[in-house]
């Protein structure tokens, strides 16, 4: 038996510089960190050559072949494992839509638990390299890298996204009163609707390619992210609100249906009970709100996102680990 453990991140800045048709030409950064919510994916050697893969779903089949889920098809493939293992996945959050990161999480943690398996060790920079051809390369998502680098290594990083499709992964060292009071100040909230990442991530895509303004956006936004870097090695966490709203009102420009009615109304209502900023995660369109609150408005944005469900969480620092091998 073996379980991996993989947390799931938060995107401060810089999003959507991550997708090919961006750094392949001009270079992409973001700035995110890991949180304590996580997907588990338990492995276990299976009595016969069969298949058994536990998700949302129950599939029990001959070969690696006739898997439907096409993340776990294409890793077991990739690794040449065709058969003789049961895979079960568990999530602390519900893994559609949740702009959390969720499917390059489980797909970080599936690959761990698989080398595992095989006897093999790979560096979290190699699983993060390794998940980006299964999700990019293998099954075609037209997602971005930040996802997979942010499970795989922890923690607060500055992610630079290189046209040679090389990655840079710089932690940001933190003074501990400026990283406590920073922890204490980030509020998330589940906004009930959940969408899929893809078609808004393809959308975003082309207008990249086709639309110079939407480009100076991104350049921005990537810039937000260096300046959110040096903020914080300096000691300055209240600049994360500033940024993240300036990165927030040039995101809502670079497609329709980012953000919508009922997103913009609880961002207002929030800026209004006294947080300084904030950005719906993910791709747009559903998951999570993120909001840097002062502590004395804490209770007042609850209070103003009524009855949006209020979810506590702390940092992570580990990134993918396999927490038991026996």
């Amino acid at each position: 038996m073996i379980i991996s453990k993989t947390p799931m991140r938060l995107s401060f800045a810089g999003g959507g510089s991550d997708l090919p048709v961006y750094y392949r030409e001009y270079g992409g950064a973001v700035l995110s960190t890991s949180i304590d919510k996580f997907i588990y994916i338990c492995l276990n050697k299976a009595f016969d050559h069969r298949v058994r893969v536990a998700y949302s779903r129950t599939e029990e089949v001959n070969s690696s072949n006739d898997v439907e889920h096409p993340l776990v098809r294409a890793a077991l493939n990739k690794l040449g494992i065709a058969g003789g293992v049961e895979i079960a996945s568990i999530a602390d959050i519900p893994s559609g839509g949740s702009g959390l990161g969720s499917s390059s999480a489980f797909t970080v943690g599936l690959l761990h638990a698989l080398h595992a398996y095989l006897g093999q060790y790979r560096s979290r920079q190699d699983l993060a390299a390794e998940a980006c051809t299964v999700e990019i390369d293998i099954c075609g998502e037209p997602i971005g890298k930040q996802d997979q680098f942010g499970a795989a290594m922890g923690g607060i990083n500055y992610i630079r996204f290189n046209p040679d499709e090389t990655v840079d992964v710089e932690p940001v060292m933190m003074p501990g009163a400026a990283l406590r009071q920073m922890e204490q100040s980030l509020m998330m909230f589940y906004t009930g609707v959940v969408r899929s990442a893809s078609e808004l991530l393809k959308t975003q895509a082309d207008n990249l390619a086709s639309d110079a303004a939407k480009r100076r956006s991104t350049r921005r936004m990537v810039e937000l992210a260096g300046e959110l870097c040096t903020e914080l090695r300096q000691g300055r966490p209240d600049s994360l609100g500033e940024i993240m709203h300036e990165g927030w009102e040039l995101k809502k420009s670079l497609a329709t249906g980012i953000t919508g009615g009922v997103f913009d109304d609880a961002y207002a209502r929030a800026r209004q009970a006294g947080a300084l900023g904030g950005k719906l995660l993910g791709a747009g369109g559903g998951g999570f709100l993120l909001f840097y609150v002062p502590e004395d408005r804490r209770e007042a944005v609850k209070k103003a996102l009524h009855p949006m469900t209020h979810t506590g969480f702390a940092l992570d620092h580990r990134g993918t680990t396999v927490v038991f091998h026996n």
